[in-house]
Protein backbone atom coordinates (compact mmCIF):
# COMPACT_ATOMS: atom_id res chain seq x y z
CA UNK A 1 0.00 0.00 0.00
CA UNK A 2 2.40 2.34 -1.03
CA UNK A 3 0.59 6.16 -1.53
CA UNK A 4 4.19 7.79 -1.36
CA UNK A 5 4.20 9.33 -4.58
CA UNK A 6 3.47 9.48 -8.15
CA UNK A 7 7.06 8.78 -8.77
CA UNK A 8 7.68 5.66 -6.84
CA UNK A 9 5.90 3.21 -9.20
CA UNK A 10 7.66 2.65 -12.57
CA UNK A 11 6.86 3.43 -16.28
CA UNK A 12 4.19 2.29 -18.82
CA UNK A 13 5.37 -0.59 -20.57
CA UNK A 14 4.03 1.27 -23.62
CA UNK A 15 6.46 3.86 -22.96
CA UNK A 16 8.99 1.56 -22.30
CA UNK A 17 8.54 -0.43 -25.82
CA UNK A 18 8.62 2.66 -27.44
CA UNK A 19 12.63 3.12 -25.67
CA UNK A 20 13.39 0.03 -26.54
CA UNK A 21 12.35 0.29 -30.25
CA UNK A 22 14.27 3.57 -30.16
CA UNK A 23 17.31 1.88 -29.11
CA UNK A 24 17.51 0.22 -33.03
CA UNK A 25 19.92 1.32 -35.66
CA UNK A 26 20.88 5.21 -35.70
CA UNK A 27 19.85 8.82 -35.49
CA UNK A 28 20.91 12.13 -35.37
CA UNK A 29 22.26 13.29 -32.13
CA UNK A 30 21.21 16.03 -29.70
CA UNK A 31 17.60 16.88 -30.54
CA UNK A 32 17.91 16.81 -34.34
CA UNK A 33 16.48 12.87 -34.96
CA UNK A 34 12.99 11.89 -36.45
CA UNK A 35 11.21 11.31 -32.87
CA UNK A 36 12.46 14.38 -31.16
CA UNK A 37 10.77 17.00 -33.86
CA UNK A 38 7.71 14.58 -34.56
CA UNK A 39 7.54 14.73 -30.47
CA UNK A 40 7.34 18.97 -30.92
CA UNK A 41 4.65 18.92 -33.89
CA UNK A 42 2.45 16.46 -31.76
CA UNK A 43 2.33 18.86 -28.81
CA UNK A 44 1.67 21.69 -31.12
CA UNK A 45 -1.31 19.37 -32.32
CA UNK A 46 -2.31 18.56 -28.47
CA UNK A 47 -2.21 22.05 -27.96
CA UNK A 48 -4.10 23.17 -31.18
CA UNK A 49 -1.24 25.71 -32.29
CA UNK A 50 2.23 25.80 -33.24
CA UNK A 51 4.55 25.87 -29.95
CA UNK A 52 8.37 25.55 -29.71
CA UNK A 53 8.73 22.27 -27.27
CA UNK A 54 12.24 21.65 -25.85
CA UNK A 55 12.64 18.12 -23.93
CA UNK A 56 14.63 17.62 -20.99
CA UNK A 57 15.10 15.07 -18.34
CA UNK A 58 13.27 16.81 -15.06
CA UNK A 59 10.66 18.91 -13.90
CA UNK A 60 13.48 21.09 -11.71
CA UNK A 61 15.43 21.75 -14.80
CA UNK A 62 12.44 22.85 -16.95
CA UNK A 63 11.14 24.70 -14.49
CA UNK A 64 13.96 26.62 -13.54
CA UNK A 65 15.08 27.20 -17.44
CA UNK A 66 11.18 28.61 -18.46
CA UNK A 67 11.61 30.74 -15.81
CA UNK A 68 14.69 32.10 -16.43
CA UNK A 69 13.14 33.28 -20.21
CA UNK A 70 10.54 35.44 -18.75
CA UNK A 71 12.68 36.99 -15.61
CA UNK A 72 16.01 38.56 -15.39
CA UNK A 73 18.41 38.11 -12.34
CA UNK A 74 17.20 41.31 -11.16
CA UNK A 75 13.20 40.05 -11.53
CA UNK A 76 10.43 39.13 -9.03
CA UNK A 77 8.62 35.73 -9.74
CA UNK A 78 5.15 35.62 -7.58
CA UNK A 79 4.02 32.23 -6.98
CA UNK A 80 2.24 30.11 -4.05
CA UNK A 81 3.73 29.90 -0.92
CA UNK A 82 3.98 25.73 -1.12
CA UNK A 83 5.18 25.67 -5.06
CA UNK A 84 7.53 23.09 -5.99
CA UNK A 85 9.75 26.23 -7.73
CA UNK A 86 9.52 27.63 -3.95
CA UNK A 87 9.51 25.09 -1.61
CA UNK A 88 11.29 21.63 -3.15
CA UNK A 89 13.76 22.76 -6.15
CA UNK A 90 16.91 24.05 -4.05
CA UNK A 91 17.11 27.32 -5.38
CA UNK A 92 17.15 25.99 -8.69
CA UNK A 93 14.88 28.86 -10.56
CA UNK A 94 16.75 31.29 -8.25
CA UNK A 95 20.48 30.01 -10.09
CA UNK A 96 19.16 29.59 -13.57
CA UNK A 97 17.67 33.16 -13.70
CA UNK A 98 21.10 34.44 -12.28
CA UNK A 99 19.54 35.32 -8.95
CA UNK A 100 15.81 36.68 -9.33
CA UNK A 101 13.91 36.75 -6.58
CA UNK A 102 10.76 34.36 -5.42
CA UNK A 103 7.78 35.77 -3.43
CA UNK A 104 5.63 33.11 -2.08
CA UNK A 105 2.06 33.69 -1.49
CA UNK A 106 -0.15 32.18 1.36
CA UNK A 107 -3.07 31.15 -0.92
CA UNK A 108 -5.88 28.43 0.03
CA UNK A 109 -5.69 24.82 -1.06
CA UNK A 110 -2.59 25.50 -2.74
CA UNK A 111 -3.89 28.31 -5.43
CA UNK A 112 -3.36 31.87 -5.65
CA UNK A 113 -5.50 34.48 -6.34
CA UNK A 114 -5.50 37.47 -8.41
CA UNK A 115 -6.52 39.73 -5.26
CA UNK A 116 -3.33 38.42 -3.69
CA UNK A 117 -1.36 39.17 -6.23
CA UNK A 118 -2.41 42.09 -6.79
CA UNK A 119 -1.61 43.16 -3.12
CA UNK A 120 1.86 41.59 -3.46
CA UNK A 121 2.44 44.27 -6.69
CA UNK A 122 1.32 46.68 -5.03
CA UNK A 123 4.26 46.66 -2.03
CA UNK A 124 6.42 47.24 -4.82
CA UNK A 125 7.54 50.78 -4.53
CA UNK A 126 10.63 51.48 -3.81
CA UNK A 127 11.62 51.61 -7.96
CA UNK A 128 15.11 50.09 -9.03
CA UNK A 129 15.82 49.29 -4.69
CA UNK A 130 13.40 46.62 -5.40
CA UNK A 131 13.44 43.76 -7.73
CA UNK A 132 11.41 44.14 -11.38
CA UNK A 133 8.18 41.72 -10.78
CA UNK A 134 8.52 39.67 -14.20
CA UNK A 135 6.40 36.64 -14.20
CA UNK A 136 3.49 34.53 -11.86
CA UNK A 137 3.92 31.35 -11.96
CA UNK A 138 1.09 28.89 -10.99
CA UNK A 139 1.18 25.53 -10.41
CA UNK A 140 -2.13 22.98 -12.05
CA UNK A 141 -2.46 20.48 -10.70
CA UNK A 142 -1.31 22.91 -7.07
CA UNK A 143 0.78 21.03 -4.56
CA UNK A 144 -2.50 20.36 -2.76
CA UNK A 145 -4.04 18.46 -5.75
CA UNK A 146 -6.35 21.15 -6.39
CA UNK A 147 -6.77 22.89 -10.20
CA UNK A 148 -6.81 26.02 -11.43
CA UNK A 149 -9.53 26.44 -13.96
CA UNK A 150 -9.40 28.18 -17.20
CA UNK A 151 -11.39 30.95 -15.72
CA UNK A 152 -9.25 31.79 -12.57
CA UNK A 153 -6.53 31.43 -14.99
CA UNK A 154 -7.54 34.21 -17.22
CA UNK A 155 -8.33 35.99 -14.45
CA UNK A 156 -4.91 35.77 -13.36
CA UNK A 157 -3.72 36.63 -16.94
CA UNK A 158 -5.79 39.94 -17.42
CA UNK A 159 -4.32 41.07 -13.94
CA UNK A 160 -0.68 40.38 -14.64
CA UNK A 161 -0.24 40.68 -18.74
CA UNK A 162 -1.21 44.72 -18.77
CA UNK A 163 1.59 45.05 -16.26
CA UNK A 164 3.92 43.04 -18.25
CA UNK A 165 4.63 40.43 -16.79
CA UNK A 166 4.32 36.67 -18.36
CA UNK A 167 2.75 33.65 -16.80
CA UNK A 168 4.02 30.19 -15.90
CA UNK A 169 2.44 27.03 -15.64
CA UNK A 170 4.36 24.23 -13.51
CA UNK A 171 2.98 21.29 -15.21
CA UNK A 172 4.47 18.06 -13.28
CA UNK A 173 0.96 16.97 -12.94
CA UNK A 174 -0.67 18.84 -16.43
CA UNK A 175 -2.37 15.23 -17.31
CA UNK A 176 -4.49 15.41 -14.06
CA UNK A 177 -5.13 18.70 -14.28
CA UNK A 178 -7.11 18.37 -17.57
CA UNK A 179 -7.84 15.33 -16.84
CA UNK A 180 -9.89 16.52 -13.82
CA UNK A 181 -11.24 20.21 -15.30
CA UNK A 182 -12.23 18.23 -18.72
CA UNK A 183 -11.42 20.68 -20.35
CA UNK A 184 -8.78 20.64 -23.76
CA UNK A 185 -5.06 21.77 -22.78
CA UNK A 186 -5.75 24.84 -25.08
CA UNK A 187 -7.93 25.94 -23.00
CA UNK A 188 -6.11 25.36 -19.38
CA UNK A 189 -3.17 27.01 -21.02
CA UNK A 190 -2.48 29.33 -23.71
CA UNK A 191 -5.97 29.96 -24.40
CA UNK A 192 -6.63 31.54 -20.37
CA UNK A 193 -3.04 33.30 -21.09
CA UNK A 194 -0.37 31.59 -19.95
CA UNK A 195 3.09 32.13 -22.36
CA UNK A 196 5.49 29.27 -20.90
CA UNK A 197 4.58 25.67 -19.04
CA UNK A 198 6.68 23.11 -17.51
CA UNK A 199 4.78 19.93 -19.62
CA UNK A 200 4.79 16.93 -16.85
CA UNK A 201 5.54 12.97 -17.65
CA UNK A 202 7.74 11.50 -15.22
CA UNK A 203 4.96 10.88 -12.68
CA UNK A 204 2.33 9.96 -15.25
CA UNK A 205 3.89 7.24 -16.75
CA UNK A 206 7.32 8.00 -18.74
CA UNK A 207 10.54 7.62 -17.24
CA UNK A 208 12.20 10.72 -17.41
CA UNK A 209 10.68 13.04 -19.34
CA UNK A 210 9.56 16.95 -19.42
CA UNK A 211 9.34 19.41 -21.95
CA UNK A 212 9.39 23.43 -21.70
CA UNK A 213 6.16 24.13 -24.10
CA UNK A 214 6.54 27.63 -25.47
CA UNK A 215 3.33 29.07 -26.34
CA UNK A 216 4.30 32.71 -27.31
CA UNK A 217 7.44 31.47 -29.51
CA UNK A 218 9.61 34.60 -29.23
CA UNK A 219 10.17 33.26 -25.84
CA UNK A 220 12.06 30.66 -27.14
CA UNK A 221 14.84 32.61 -28.86
CA UNK A 222 17.30 31.31 -26.82
CA UNK A 223 16.40 28.96 -25.41
CA UNK A 224 18.33 26.14 -27.28
CA UNK A 225 21.24 27.62 -25.57
CA UNK A 226 20.15 28.02 -22.30
CA UNK A 227 19.04 24.36 -22.58
CA UNK A 228 22.54 23.45 -23.91
CA UNK A 229 24.05 25.42 -20.57
CA UNK A 230 22.25 23.73 -18.31
CA UNK A 231 23.38 20.43 -19.36
CA UNK A 232 19.96 18.95 -20.19
CA UNK A 233 20.80 18.55 -24.09
CA UNK A 234 20.94 14.96 -24.56
CA UNK A 235 23.10 13.97 -26.80
CA UNK A 236 20.71 10.36 -27.07
CA UNK A 237 17.73 12.86 -27.36
CA UNK A 238 15.91 10.41 -29.24
CA UNK A 239 14.69 8.49 -26.01
CA UNK A 240 13.00 11.58 -24.78
CA UNK A 241 11.08 11.92 -28.18
CA UNK A 242 10.48 8.32 -27.86
CA UNK A 243 8.56 9.05 -24.92
CA UNK A 244 7.15 11.53 -25.39
CA UNK A 245 5.23 10.37 -28.67
CA UNK A 246 4.08 7.35 -27.06
CA UNK A 247 3.02 9.25 -24.07
CA UNK A 248 1.06 11.14 -26.30
CA UNK A 249 -0.24 8.47 -28.39
CA UNK A 250 -3.51 7.44 -28.35
CA UNK A 251 -4.29 9.76 -25.69
CA UNK A 252 -2.69 7.54 -23.46
CA UNK A 253 -1.18 10.45 -20.87
CA UNK A 254 -5.15 11.32 -20.57
CA UNK A 255 -6.29 8.12 -20.18
CA UNK A 256 -2.97 7.23 -17.59
CA UNK A 257 -4.32 10.84 -15.81
CA UNK A 258 -7.99 8.75 -15.73
CA UNK A 259 -7.12 6.26 -13.96
CA UNK A 260 -5.31 8.01 -11.20
CA UNK A 261 -7.60 10.66 -10.67
CA UNK A 262 -10.63 7.95 -10.50
CA UNK A 263 -8.43 6.33 -7.81
CA UNK A 264 -7.80 9.58 -5.76
CA UNK A 265 -11.59 10.52 -5.74
CA UNK A 266 -12.66 6.59 -4.79
CA UNK A 267 -9.73 7.09 -2.14
CA UNK A 268 -11.05 10.18 -1.07
CA UNK A 269 -14.36 9.49 -0.79
CA UNK A 270 -13.72 6.60 1.48
CA UNK A 271 -11.75 8.38 3.48
CA UNK A 272 -14.38 11.11 3.94
CA UNK A 273 -16.58 8.21 5.55
CA UNK A 274 -14.49 7.70 8.63
CA UNK A 275 -15.52 10.29 11.63
CA UNK A 276 -11.55 10.45 13.00
CA UNK A 277 -10.66 12.40 9.60
CA UNK A 278 -11.93 15.01 7.09
CA UNK A 279 -10.27 15.90 3.77
CA UNK A 280 -8.38 19.20 3.97
CA UNK A 281 -9.05 20.25 0.13
CA UNK A 282 -10.81 19.10 -2.39
CA UNK A 283 -9.93 15.64 -4.56
CA UNK A 284 -9.30 17.19 -7.94
CA UNK A 285 -6.44 15.43 -9.10
CA UNK A 286 -5.00 12.25 -8.25
CA UNK A 287 -3.72 13.48 -4.66
CA UNK A 288 -6.09 13.17 -1.42
CA UNK A 289 -4.82 14.88 2.12
CA UNK A 290 -6.62 14.16 5.15
CA UNK A 291 -6.49 15.23 8.67
CA UNK A 292 -6.05 12.80 11.49
CA UNK A 293 -4.99 12.34 14.94
CA UNK A 294 -1.48 11.60 14.98
CA UNK A 295 -2.00 8.12 16.67
CA UNK A 296 -3.46 7.29 13.96
CA UNK A 297 -1.07 8.35 11.43
CA UNK A 298 1.69 6.03 13.37
CA UNK A 299 -1.10 3.10 13.41
CA UNK A 300 -1.59 3.72 9.05
CA UNK A 301 2.43 3.51 9.17
CA UNK A 302 2.77 0.22 11.51
CA UNK A 303 0.51 -1.35 9.29
CA UNK A 304 2.46 -1.18 6.60
CA UNK A 305 0.83 2.16 4.59
CA UNK A 306 3.31 4.57 3.12
CA UNK A 307 2.25 7.97 2.70
CA UNK A 308 3.86 11.36 3.73
CA UNK A 309 3.05 13.88 6.71
CA UNK A 310 2.81 17.11 5.00
CA UNK A 311 2.90 20.61 6.54
CA UNK A 312 0.60 23.06 5.78
CA UNK A 313 -1.21 25.72 7.79
CA UNK A 314 -4.53 25.14 9.77
CA UNK A 315 -3.38 21.71 11.09
CA UNK A 316 -4.67 21.85 15.44
CA UNK A 317 -2.26 19.80 17.84
CA UNK A 318 -2.08 16.72 17.62
CA UNK A 319 -3.15 16.39 14.10
CA UNK A 320 -1.32 15.14 11.10
CA UNK A 321 -1.51 16.26 7.62
CA UNK A 322 -1.29 12.80 5.62
CA UNK A 323 -0.91 13.15 1.91
CA UNK A 324 -1.83 10.05 -0.20
CA UNK A 325 -0.90 10.26 -3.45
CA UNK A 326 -2.18 7.63 -6.38
CA UNK A 327 -0.66 6.85 -10.37
CA UNK A 328 -1.64 5.29 -13.42
CA UNK A 329 0.37 2.11 -11.90
CA UNK A 330 -1.64 1.84 -8.21
CA UNK A 331 -3.22 -1.34 -7.52
CA UNK A 332 -6.77 -0.81 -6.93
CA UNK A 333 -6.79 -3.35 -4.70
CA UNK A 334 -4.51 -0.97 -2.38
CA UNK A 335 -6.85 1.50 -1.75
CA UNK A 336 -10.00 -1.33 -1.85
CA UNK A 337 -7.20 -2.83 1.39
CA UNK A 338 -6.68 0.91 2.29
CA UNK A 339 -10.09 1.14 3.57
CA UNK A 340 -10.33 -1.21 4.98
CA UNK A 341 -7.95 -1.04 7.07
CA UNK A 342 -9.06 1.97 8.73
CA UNK A 343 -11.99 0.78 10.98
CA UNK A 344 -9.11 -2.35 12.47
CA UNK A 345 -7.51 1.16 13.24
CA UNK A 346 -9.77 3.67 14.54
Amino acid sequence: MNFASDNVYGIDPRIMAAVTEANSGTARSYGADDLSVAAEAKLSEIFETPVRAFLVATGTAANGLALSSISSAFGAIICHAEAHIFCDECNAPEFFTGGAKLLGLPGRQGKITPALIESCLKSFVRGEHDPKPMAVSITNASELGTVYSPNEIRAIADLVKPRGLRLHMDGARFANAVAGQGVTPAELTWKAGVDVMSFGGTKNGAMLLEAVVFFDCALAEDFSHRRMRAGQLMSKGRFLGAQMLAYLEDGRWLENANKANSLARRLGAGLADFPALRLYAPVEANEVFALMPEALYDKLLNSGVVCGRWIAAGVDEGEALVRFVVSFATPEDSVDRLLSLLPEIT
